[in-house]
């Protein structure tokens, strides 16, 4: 399965919040935003990627975006990632049911986890545009989310 593409309505989906509540499908319309679906908390490469990403928030913000990091990590451990990068980007957990919602996304990889994709979805609950990295090793640049925009 490939990630979602432009034109698709996001599927009902529920993701845990590290507050305790959901972020679902009604949280996305009304609101422009990136969904940056990553493997795994701590890994080098989602390391670096959400440092990037951190750099350029206030611009994504300027432009009406909002991004949301998703992985199959429990909220605990997105949590204690999120405190020791500093950043600022909201984590949701796709542990329970785990891979349910980056299965509907069509982003779940055969080993049980994300593969790195990026997915922007405008007020109205339809992807606008989405991209997949080749790999889980490969990090999507931010000029992709700002490309991505263009579409909203």
């Amino acid at each position: 399965m490939a990630v979602l593409g432009a034109g698709t309505p996001a599927p009902e989906f529920s993701l845990a919040r590290a507050s305790g509540g959901s972020f679902t499908r009604a949280d996305l319309e009304g609101a422009t935003t990136v969904l940056v679906f990553y493997p795994f908390a701590f890994s080098p490469v989602c390391t670096d990627q959400f440092n990037v990403y951190e750099e350029v928030v206030d611009e994504l913000a300027a432009k009406g975006a909002t991004l949301y990091g998703v992985s199959c990590d429990a909220t605990d451990s997105q949590t204690a990632f999120r405190e020791k990068l500093g950043v600022s980007i909201e984590q949701l957990s796709d542990f329970e049911p785990k891979g349910a919602t980056c299965e509907a996304f069509g982003v779940l990889h055969p080993g049980g986890f994300p593969q790195r994709a990026l997915v922007v979805v405008g007020p109205d609950a339809v992807v606008k545009w989405s991209y997949e990295a080749p790999s889980p090793g490969d990090l999507p640049g931010v000029n992709l989310i700002f490309d991505g925009l263009e579409h909203v």
